[in-house]
């Protein structure tokens, strides 16, 4: 099986570095795409999904460019208050963390994530007259390779869509130079609305089980598309429907949280694809992650002075105790190196030939606070304490595995909505510190109600913005389309019909 799978990601990585592009949405192929000498057999077709994959990984050859996994790192995290400059820090890198972003800025760039939509696009649109081609294919196994297409594109146009708020939606694949490049924004609303019409579409077409553990962690199973859904839903504040997919996937049986023990770390982060594993990046020792470089080698990012002591926490009294989340776990306490992408187990790194860690979109910890978001929200809506008190107990089962001090202890009643958010928001800090989720999360909390907890951003960059930028960085958070990135200044030049955000105007 994996002499089959490298196989076809090497033909892929061939399809991917001919029809690799540079123009504004990266969507161009050079000299017209493949299409009379690739999709002729289901095989094609599953060395062009196994390459969307690719894509996610890695630049194609001879492009310079950050990988998928760098800029959704940075992207979800540089804003969140719990990353601060390394030694190696970018002036673009430090520009975003201190809210001082201009269109030039080189992270603004979204080529990244149109080069794999364009992928994507292909599959959809060129898989199924392969059926005509090759009577193998049956309609469940072409279903299958869409279903995969389809979710990875709602996943990046998701992302895009929380970055940048209103981004360009292109739904059909780039197969000539005719194609018409100057494409207007569609509405963060309307990106959501087409990201749940895909997701719905690819869970009635997707795989529940492959047959191995490495392709239900690595590929899209419906209990992905069930995760992505949910949070889709809780930005859209469709909380029934959030809370409709979190059950999916927690009543299906097939998550669990891992028990805690000397061997927790390196069984759910420098082993990957474990039991509360729903889709990870798979990086191997033969295609390694970026991850080695940024936090190690030479690094670009430590954790924020305030990590440890506020967000998991010090038992001063007993110090043996501690958050299993924590010190050489997530960071290394003194020098504030970020631990959970380098290291092996709670005293060893990983050496650079083995630095194979994977990057986590989805674990069943993120599915439980999902859906006790979504509990306590619909506790306030429906005044219900009952659900209140349900998302409590989710957030004391997660403590419980994880080990958390009584120092980082809420109390909370369940009929206090937005005191059990500040916990959910807490947690997810611990749970997932420097996984690409905390800026995200902020933003979602906070412009929920028409923007009901600003507080929650103006509360973060008072306690972590430079004192003598404080005031400028606040300033700026007030105006909600600071919230978001601004279209880049090349991709506004190229492309006629953007229209920058009011902010960076």
């Amino acid at each position: 099986m994996q002499t089959k799978i490298k196989t076809i990601l090497a033909i892929f990585i061939l399809f991917v570095s001919v029809s690799s592009c540079d123009n504004y949405l990266d969507l161009r192929p050079q000299d017209g795409i493949i299409r009379d000498e690739f999709w002729k057999t289901k095989e094609d077709i599953q060395a062009a999904v196994i390459g969307i994959y690719s894509s996610m990984l890695n630049s194609p050859p001879g492009v310079n460019d950050l990988t998928l996994t760098q800029y959704l790192f940075m992207h979800g995290e540089l804003r969140g208050g719990m990353v601060a400059e390394g030694p190696n820090v970018t002036d673009d890198q430090r520009d975003i963390m201190n809210t001082n972003v201009l269109s030039s800025n080189g992270l603004t760039d979204w080529a990244a994530f149109y080069r794999t939509i364009n992928y994507c696009n292909t599959v959809i649109d060129l898989a199924p007259a392969v059926r005509a081609e090759d009577p193998t294919l049956t309609q469940t196994q072409l279903n299958h390779f869409l279903s995969e297409a389809l979710a990875i594109r709602a996943y990046l146009y998701f992302t895009l869509a929380r970055t940048y708020r209103d981004v360009p939606l292109k739904l059909k694949a780039t197969l000539s130079d005719k194609d018409n490049f100057q494409i207007p924004t569609s509405t963060q609303s309307e990106v959501f609305d087409q990201v749940i019409k895909d997701l719905k579409l690819a869970e009635e077409y997707a795989v529940e089980d492959y047959g191995d553990v490495p392709s239900n962690k690595g590929r899209i199973t419906v209990y992905a598309i069930n995760a992505m859904l949910a949070d889709v839903y809780l930005w859209k504040e469709d909380y029934e429907n959030a809370l409709v997919e979190t059950n999916k996937v927690i009543n299906s049986g097939k998550y669990s949280l891992i028990e805690p023990s000397n061997s927790w770390f390196n069984t759910l982060y420098a082993r990957g694809n474990s039991s509360e594993s729903i889709f990870e990046f798979q990086y191997t020792t033969g295609n390694l992650g970026p991850f080695y470089g940024i936090f190690l080698q030479r690094p670009q990012f430590i954790a924020g002075s305030i990590v440890l002591e506020q967000v998991f926490g010090i038992d001063f009294v007993n110090p043996e105790k501690a958050d299993i989340r924590g010190v050489r776990a997530s960071l290394v306490a003194g020098t504030n190196e970020i631990y959970k992408f380098t290291g092996l187990n709670n005293s060893e790194r990983k050496a650079l030939q083995d630095s194979d860690t994977h990057w986590f979109v989805y674990r069943y910890a993120d599915v439980m606070l999902m859906q006790a978001e979504a509990l306590a929200r619909l506790g306030g809506i429906n005044q219900n304490p009952e659900q209140g008190q349900a998302a409590l107990d989710i957030i004391s089962e997660i403590r419980l595995k994880r080990e958390a001090i009584e120092l980082t202890e809420m109390t909370v009643f369940p009929d206090n909505t937005s005191g059990i958010l500040d916990y959910i928001l807490a947690e997810r800090a611990r749970e997932f510190a420097f996984e690409g989720k905390r800026w995200y999360d902020l933003l979602r909390m906070a412009r929920a109600n028409n923007y009901e907890r600003i507080d929650l951003l103006i509360d973060n960059a008072i306690a972590t913005a430079p004192p003598v930028q404080q005031q400028t960085i606040l300033a700026k958070l007030r105006d909600y389309n600071s919230h978001y990135l601004p279209i880049n200044a090349n991709e506004l030049f190229s492309n006629k019909a953007l229209v920058q955000n009011p902010f960076y105007k």
